[in-house]
Formats: structure tokens, sequence, C-alpha cells
């Protein structure tokens, strides 16, 4: 049954108001605290904040800072490219939500936001990416190697990554370059999406809308995995998946095959 506060909130994390509701249920949820000992973590990470931009800045700049990049740096930076690009915090909230509604062990909003560094990652990544687009690639690559040290998550900065993402446990998963994520889309750990040792061009994979890549799969290659298609933990993926279908093993093979697209395979990708 879907909890009562997200009957309330829109479909679309592109609505107006999508954030704002996002953002005042968290705080709803982080006041509910009553352990003496981590109260104040929901306090400076959430309850003290006037936005969920704001927080988000905050913990990020927390998450990534080293000896050459202070904290307050590191926040600056964060809170400046949030403001420039809001789609970047409605992509954020879009992945939290996603990640409650999608992962048994996640109990509230404000858990993920706090605890899981599949999530951290991920909103690293999409600043990373977006001083990747607006050229300032030292900087992006300093942030990629940052989340690869913090995380132990890989993602190249220059990767297309959607919303509603969600990354459960995380650990050891690679996104090349190249590689093209559309909305909905679940990744375990140990995934490695790579690629196919050519020098230049489009040398990754693309994995649909509503993709389920199962703990420890390999994509190697520029293979198109179908929208809704799951890839088995394990399973090493030399070839395109169709929509709907199951692959499994090593190599690959299709065990369920959804319905077929007439075009699939003439998909130009």
């Amino acid at each position: 049954m879907m909890p009562a506060f997200l009957s309330n909130f829109p479909q679309s994390a592109s609505e107006p108001n999508f954030v704002d509701l996002f953002w005042a249920e968290m705080q709803k949820q982080a006041q509910c605290c009553d352990d003496a000992l981590i109260q104040d973590l929901f306090a400076v990470n959430i309850c003290d904040h006037a936005d969920f931009s704001s927080a988000l800045a905050s913990l990020l700049g927390t998450k990534l800072t080293d000896r050459t990049m202070a904290e307050p740096a590191l926040t600056r930076l964060v809170a400046s490219s949030l403001a420039s690009d809001p789609n970047i915090t409605r992509a954020a909230a879009s992945d939290i939500v996603a990640t409650f509604q999608r992962d048994p062990a996640c109990i509230d909003l404000a858990t993920p936001f706090l605890f899981f560094k599949g999530i951290h990652a991920l909103q690293a990544y999409r600043i990373a990416h977006y001083l990747w687009r607006a050229n300032r690639r030292p900087l992006a690559y300093h942030l990629q190697s940052r989340i690869n040290e913090r995380f132990g998550i890989d993602i190249h900065p220059a990767a297309q990554i959607g919303q509603r993402i969600t990354i459960d446990h995380g650990t050891g998963i690679v996104i090349g370059e190249t590689t093209i994520i559309e909305d909905d889309v679940s990744l375990f750990q140990d995934v490695t999406l790579g690629g196919t040792g050519k020098k230049a061009g489009q040398r990754h994979p693309v994995i649909r809308q509503g993709c389920l890549i199962g703990a420890g799969a390999k994509i190697l290659g520029h293979f198109e995995i179908g929208e809704q298609a799951r890839i088995g933990a394990g399973a090493v993926v030399l070839e395109h998946v169709p929509p709907r279908s199951t692959a499994v093993g090593n190599p690959a093979r299709i065990v369920r095959l959804g319905k077929m697209d007439p075009d699939f395979e003439n998909y130009q990708i």
C-alpha cells in the first residue's frame, strides 16, 4: 500500500511544487527522531536548513571534502550548481522518492538522504555532470575521483543518467563515459556498464527506461538494454536485450522474452 504522504505528491518531479512537498515531508520525518544520540545529525543535515537545495549542498560538501578542497568551498560549489540548474535538485528528490518506493529496507525519505551511499554518489555525480557540461572538466574529474574514493562507485561525469534512479548498496559500480541511463532504472552493487576498448565514439551501453540490472552484472559494449528489461545477477551481456525480457548467465542468454517491438532490430543507437 502506498504511504499517505506519497499519494499527495505530484505525479511528475517536473511539477513546480514537487520539491517543496518532498522537503516538507522529509523535515517532518526527521523531527520524529527521539534518539538523543543522533538528533543532532538530523538537525544539522535536515531540520536546520531552509530548503532541500541547502541541505543537499551541505551534505555533499561534508561528504566530498579533502585536504585539497575545504568543506565550505565545496558546499558553495554545489549550492551554485544547484542554483544554476534546478533540475538537479528535482532529480535528487525524485531519486530519493524512487528509492523509498522500491527498497524494502528504506523506511522513510530521510534515511536514504542521510545514510545511503548510492544516493550520495548519484547526487555528487549530478554536480560533476553539470561541471562537465560547463567545461569545468578538471573539477568534474576531481569530483569523480572523490566519489570513487569516498563511496567505491565510479561514474564518469560525461555519462547521461535520468531521474528516479536507484543505486542499491552501490559498492563496485562502474559507469563509463558514453553510458546512457534513462529514467526509473535500478542498479545493484558491482554492476559494470563498460566499454568496448574503442578509443572514441559511443562504446558503452544504453539502458532504457525501467530496467533492473542485478548485482555483479557486466554489460560490455555499445548495446541496448530494452525498456523494462531485467539483467540477472552475475550476467555478462555482450549483445542487445529486447524490451521487457530477462537475460541471465555468462554469456547472457534470454530466458524470458517480452513482447517484441517490431522495430527493435532496427534501432539506431
